[in-house]
């Protein structure tokens, strides 16, 4: 059996020697089948052209106050209506100064989607709640960074829009934008030539969904607001009141009333965004009244029922499930207690499927480690489910308790592990040392499906650039994008980590909002947490690469086999290349177990790694790592493998501990 604790697997033929390879072999007769086999892979990989440079260089640290700020720019570059003049994104202009004219109502002002100009309610208000929340939780943390301030601007300009498209307690306009339409045209939105028609909910048109997440965003926005403009905390709150109301009393699915979002944002149901409503409605409110509706509707609506291992714009429960165990864990559940108990549960069954300690019933990660849940724009997801880890583990923490997982014990800490993980991965620590947030970093996504950032800002080229012109002349560009979207979310690489820097990958390069609203609050945390301790990479250019002896490598791996561990380390060098005077190394280390019995809790220690490593989590303890989270077990003749990139001669490994 063979287990990947990273990217990529061994090959058949690599596989094929290691099983050959049996304690009763000579030294001799090991090392002679390994060179072979080493020149015939290096001669197959040179005549393939697979030696190729890998533009890598690394320090120790990321910037996750920077990021903070950058994921926050990426709001005002997603910005439309009438931009202010503190406005950061300077290559944007004023746009969609008529949205809302032609059905008599303003509805200037809100957020584009994604890379896209049609402005979608569900997923926009779903941004913003996760906004407000992350300003609520992580107050201290934004506020220590001079952020708070773009935090609640970017909360403004959505709630503002809101109020706007909420001119009676039953209706709402939930689009302004044709997706089908806007899709067929490549244009700036200062140029937009596409329907600007608007569409609502109301009485004979519901949808509890968007109006259900409208008044979570108008209520979570209410807290977020409480202490800096009690005023308008009141306003927000009680237009998500009536939303709330609206929502419960005349139920339906708002993409059977407005028909053009069913392509883009279908929604899967509706009951979760009531629950999500009456929960922050109880958090803005106190009132007993909210209350009492989620837990009187647990199992009616799936809320202490469904058990969920993604959170995002269109399923709620999760988040629903981890705010009802907040009120638990503060002692506030009073006779509720014992139905927001199975809340609870569901809630550590999300969580402990994302630390991949569910019996089984884990969340799919890449061999990397991300999150993996669907092709397109997998990134929100992974955004989503580490914020609810961040925001879970606060709670746990101030409670001084921890949860049970089917697999073991769980303490708070482990939660922000995981979140760490991810924004990391998300930054840079990753098999193709990409960081996926636009701008963060030396080396990140330069062809952006993103039209605005794609073409010429209209201040660089005044003259209109039309629907068709748009494509031919900069969507099949081969250059970078002119304009940097900072803080864009890109949606990531495959299930395999792999990815592909496309315009016209727009499942992989495309970013959304939904996407990046997590992240200001996950990355404030870790700034206060870790500063600036974690990984960075620094790229640049190389030249063709050298090829290494590997015969060396060969001996000091067999050695460490013989040491009396029931464990052997086969280790290869697979690539190389060189920047300047200097020449980088990939090594591939396999991990087997050759005992007869399960191996757990494997501790290594790695002296002289000077550069990164992937497919092994660090310890407390210097130099000493473990297997990742989602492999616990080491089966007899089974085997994992890691890899680490850098300089000079290859790390020593050896075993710390093991049963």
């Amino acid at each position: 059996m063979y287990l990947q604790c990273m990217h990529k697997g061994a090959s058949k033929k690599e596989t094929l020697l290691v099983h050959s390879f049996g304690h009763s072999s000579s030294l001799s007769h090991f090392l002679t089948i390994m060179n072979i086999s080493l020149c015939i892979i290096t001669l197959l990989l040179l005549h393939l052209g697979l030696f190729l440079g890998a533009s890598l260089a690394y320090s120790s640290s990321f910037n996750y106050g920077d990021a903070v700020d950058k994921s926050l720019m990426f709001f005002e570059a997603q910005r439309s209506g009438k931009l202010p003049p503190q406005q950061r994104v300077k290559w944007r202009g004023d746009s969609g100064l008529n949205d809302g004219l032609s059905q008599g109502v303003d509805l200037v002002g809100g957020y584009y989607d994604a890379g896209d100009h049609v402005k979608f309610g569900l997923p926009m208000a779903y941004s913003v709640t996760m906004l407000a929340w992350g300003a609520i939780e992580f107050r201290k943390e934004i506020t220590d960074l001079n952020q708070m301030g773009h935090t609640l601007w970017a909360i403004k300009w959505g709630t503002d829009y809101f109020l706007k498209a909420h001119p009676q307690p039953n209706v709402l306009w939930g689009q302004v934008g044709d997706g089908a339409s806007d899709h067929y045209c490549w244009e700036r939105a200062e140029d937009m030539t596409t329907s600007r028609t608007a569409y609502k909910v109301d009485e004979e048109h519901p949808g509890s969904d968007i109006a259900g997440e409208t008044a979570a965003a108008l209520a979570a926005a209410s807290i977020a607001f409480k202490p800096y403009n009690s005023s308008y905390s009141n306003l927000l709150l009680i237009h998500a009141k009536q939303l709330f109301t609206f929502a419960d009393r005349f139920r339906g699915l708002y993409d059977d009333s407005i028909t053009s979002a069913q392509q883009f944002y279908t929604s899967s149901g509706y009951s979760d965004e009531l629950l999500w409503a009456a929960a922050w409605l109880h958090q803005a409110t106190v009132d007993e009244y909210y209350l009492k509706y989620v837990v009187d509707n647990a199992v009616y609506m799936g809320g202490s029922g469904w058990a969920v291992k993604e959170f995002s714009w269109d399923n709620k429960y999760a988040g629903v499930q981890i705010l009802l165990s907040k009120v638990l864990l503060e002692g506030k559940a009073g006779s509720y207690a014992s139905t927001l108990k199975q809340y609870q549960a569901k809630a550590d069954y999300f969580t402990c499927a994302s630390l991949q300690k569910n019996d089984g019933y884990n969340v799919q990660k890449t061999p990397g480690g991300l999150v993996y849940v669907r092709e397109w724009n997998n990134m929100q997801y992974v955004s989503s489910s580490a914020f609810l880890l961040v925001a879970y583990s606060k709670y746990l923490s101030d409670a001084k308790t921890q949860i049970n997982c089917p697999d073991g014990q769980v303490q708070p800490q482990e939660l922000l592990n995981f979140a760490k993980s991810q924004a990391d991965y998300i930054l840079g620590k990753n098999p193709e040392g990409m960081s996926y947030l636009v701008g963060s970093g030396p080396k990140y996504p330069l062809h952006v499906h993103h039209r605005g950032a794609s073409i010429a800002s209209i201040f660089s080229i005044r003259s209109e650039i039309g629907c068709i012109q748009g494509f031919e002349a900069w969507y099949h560009r081969a250059e970078p994008n002119p304009n940097i979207i900072y803080g864009a979310l890109v949606g990531g690489p495959d299930k395999n980590d792999e990815f592909s820097d496309d315009r016209s990958n727009y499942e992989q390069t495309e970013p959304t909002l939904s996407g990046s609203a997590p992240l200001v609050g996950i990355f404030a945390k870790l700034q206060s947490l870790y500063g600036n301790s974690g990984y960075y990479h620094k790229a640049s250019s190389v030249p063709h690469p050298k090829t290494p002896n590997t015969t060396n490598s060969w001996k000091t791996s067999l050695s460490k086999t013989l040491e009396g561990a029931p464990i052997e380390f086969l280790h290869s060098i697979t690539s190389s290349w060189t920047v300047g005077a200097t020449t980088y190394y990939r090594h591939r280390v396999i991990i087997k177990n050759t005992s007869l019995e399960p191996i757990t809790d494997l501790k290594l220690v790695i002296e002289n790694l000077s550069g990164s490593i992937w497919g092994l989590s660090p310890t407390n303890e210097k130099n000493i790592y473990e297997l990742p989270q989602w492999l616990n077990v080491l089966n007899p003749d089974s085997e994992c493998m890691f890899v680490y990139v850098q300089e000079g001669p290859q790390a020593k490994i050896s075993v710390q501990s093991f049963h």
